[in-house]
């Protein structure tokens, strides 16, 4: 691992971690953090050493406590620091004399407040000491493999009612990273991923970005096997050449979504004052993400279905779409829709035309079914149509990806169809996104066990047509870039290895 790597690799693999400002008061973010960690370590997940500094505390949670970090008797590699901001700059020239790798600074008080002096002054120390630094005001990181788990927020919470109740989740483990400015964000995403049953590789929260960027995290997860998508929540990007220069790279290989606020003259000023910011040209950031194939999603429920889509499916190399439904007006939507995203809905080649004629005039599918596309099988649609008219779908070169409305009400369905179009859908290079409308138990619980089976399922046709825009995107840029085929096969080598 080079050099600039296997620093930045300190805060996601540390051999040991000291927590500055652990305390054994539970209502103080300095606890909350601490016990991660502890809690992490007596389940086996955390295996380095662990150290709580705090000069008012013997020992917290069964550990010794230190009263200066220059007191620990062996090296440390990771600092987590939840001190007030003062004293931040004191600590940083004292993790320096202990060879420091990397430094989390949870606490705030600095350029988002106007105090930018006191921010250049911790960044002078750890230039000094050559530790990197990720904050401050940040959340820091989260990732489950090794028990590194700065998140300031308890995991649960005991109600009124005395019930005890999840507050803020940590994720599964899965294959999506997630980078956020804002912290606040960043807890709402893991709350959103958890809900909905993504797992995540990495979370990194960035906060004022005082020497670590998004560039170098980008350049840290283009190496990381357990990431294939990127999802970012950015207010500003700092060294915007490099990061261009990064984001190619990353996108040849892997998808990144952004989320861009403060896009207009309030919302810049906004994020001046959150996190210090410079918010820069909309047009400009624009422009740039195109240049470099990120996808920008224009809200947050796009951010998260895109990346959701694309975390499961292959790109579409096309812009013709095919439509599958047991209900017309959910497909005539969906068609609309498309169209307006700048997909197209072009009828079928006349072989898979005349392949459909052929079956209803078996008696395989209902003479009134419409098959030209969108294919609408009626509320008479039974497990099996779905299941041939997906696999005849699939077979027309003409068709790029499939959008399937299986609405569960009708009285023919049972079960079966769900695992027969997901087994379909794997015989083929193409992508597959699913749409059940309503919220029901029998509707959570179809688009729950498709998403199981690897295909991103929504509750509108609209979520889901964004979602195939996503992947239409996404596809065609990594065939301007002559990247289309390698991708493709290594997405299919990890497809058959599930």
């Amino acid at each position: 691992m080079e050099e600039s790597l296997r620093k930045l690799d300190a805060f996601f693999n540390p051999c040991s971690v000291a927590v500055i400002g652990a305390t054994k008061k539970v209502d103080k973010a300095g606890h909350v953090i601490f016990k991660n960690f502890a809690t992490n370590k007596q389940r086996g997940v955390f295996k380095g050493d662990l150290y709580p500094v705090n000069p008012g505390e013997d020992s917290i949670l069964g550990f010794r406590c230190y009263p200066s970090i220059k007191d620990i008797p062996s090296d440390v590699e990771l600092i987590v620091i939840i001190v007030p901001a003062k004293v931040v700059p004191s600590v940083m020239e004292e993790a320096a004399s202990k060879n420091v790798q990397a430094a989390i600074i949870v606490s705030a008080g600095f350029k988002e407040i106007g105090n930018l002096e006191l921010e250049n002054q911790v960044v002078a120390a750890a230039q000094k000491g050559g530790i990197r630094v990720l904050g401050p005001n940040c959340l820091g990181i989260y990732y489950s493999k090794t028990g590194v788990d700065s998140l300031f927020l308890p995991e649960t919470k005991v109600l009124t009612t005395g019930e005890d109740v999840i507050a803020t989740p940590r994720p599964m483990p899965g294959n999506i990273a997630m980078l956020t400015q804002s912290g606040a964000f960043g807890v709402a995403a893991l709350d959103y991923l958890t809900g909905q049953q993504m797992g995540v590789s990495k979370f990194v929260s960035f906060g004022n970005k005082c020497d670590v960027t998004d560039s170098e995290i980008l350049n840290y997860l283009l190496h990381d096997k357990e990431t294939r998508v990127i999802l970012a929540y950015v207010e500003d990007i700092k060294r915007g050449r490099d990061f261009l220069k990064v984001a190619k790279k990353v996108t040849a290989k892997k998808p990144v979504v952004v989320i861009k606020s403060g896009k207009g003259e309030a919302g810049a000023r906004a994020a001046a004052s959150h996190t210090g910011a410079i918010a820069g040209s909309d047009k400009i950031y624009a422009a740039a993400f195109e240049q470099a194939g990120v996808i920008r999603a224009r809200d947050m429920e796009e951010f998260f279905d895109v990346g959701k889509a694309l975390a499961m499916q292959p790109p579409a190399l096309g812009k013709n779409i095919g439509i599958l439904t047991d209900a017309g007006g959910p497909g005539v939507m969906t068609v609309d829709e498309l169209e307006m995203l700048g997909l197209t809905v072009e009828p079928f080649s006349e072989q898979v035309i005349q392949e459909f004629e052929k079956l209803k005039a078996d008696g395989v599918i209902l003479k009134i079914a419409a098959t030209h596309n969108p294919v609408d099988l009626t509320g008479s649609v039974t497990d099996d149509q779905f299941e041939i008219a997906a696999d005849l779908m699939f077979q027309d070169s003409e068709i790029d990806g499939i959008i399937f409305l299986g609405l569960h009400h009708m009285p023919g369905l049972r079960e079966k169809y769900i695992d027969s179009v997901a087994k379909v859908a794997r015989k083929y290079c193409k992508p597959l996104v699913m749409c059940d409308i309503g919220e029901t138990e029998m509707a959570l619980y179809t688009r729950s066990r498709f998403a199981r089976l690897g295909i991103p399922s929504y509750s509108s046709p609209e979520d889901a047509a964004r979602s195939m825009k996503g992947l239409v995107t996404y596809g065609l840029y990594l065939q301007k870039n002559n990247c289309a085929e390698e991708y493709l096969k290594e997405y299919l080598q990890r497809r058959d290895k599930q």
